[in-house]
């Protein structure tokens, strides 16, 4: 994907996102860090010019909340989470930049309900690469990739340091 196709990804889901939502006083958007919490900013953005309305956006960090903390992570470095309000009743959107095995969303989900009980969390991924161990599934998506467990699917911004927007898949060995 080249920076244009990143950008029209974001618009449909936006598109799709703003169908759905039943009460935008109610939506917090929550990136993952680090990829996601770009991208969710980037939503942010794309809702707020179809609905007039600036929805709150924080992000989490799940260092600490990964099923593999002590495995093969000598020193992992904690991030920060910050949530900009109360998610108690809210209409959470979920942001990530590649959804894999599941396990990086479960993460998630374990630490958004330590800060509160929404109403409702959607999970919107830039690249859904297949792979599931967990049974987690997006409610939006930019792009569906055809990768092999021996690939990895980078995502790079322009927030994250890039010249421009894009996506590869990368082979690696083992």
């Amino acid at each position: 994907m080249n920076e244009s196709d990143v950008a029209e990804a974001l618009a449909h889901m936006a598109d799709a996102i703003c169908h759905d939502l039943q009460d935008q006083t109610k939506l917090m958007i929550v990136g993952v860090a680090t990829g996601g919490v770009h991208l969710a900013k980037r939503l942010q953005e794309e809702i707020k010019e179809r609905t007039g309305a600036l929805a709150p956006c924080g992000s989490v960090d799940i260092t600490l909340y990964r099923d593999d903390l002590f495995e093969g992570l000598t020193k992992p470095v904690v991030g920060t989470t910050r949530l900009p309000e109360s998610i108690e009743g809210k209409e959470v959107l979920l942001v990530d930049d590649v959804l894999f095995t599941g396990r990086t969303v479960r993460s998630a989900l374990v630490e958004l309900m330590d800060y509160g009980r929404p109403r409702r969390i959607r999970l919107a991924v830039l690249i859904d690469r297949g792979h599931r161990e967990i049974p987690i599934q997006p409610d939006y998506v930019g792009r569906v990739l055809s990768t092999s467990r021996s690939e990895t699917v980078e995502v790079n911004l322009r927030e994250m340091g890039s010249r421009e927007d894009h996506v590869a898949s990368v082979r690696w060995s083992a």
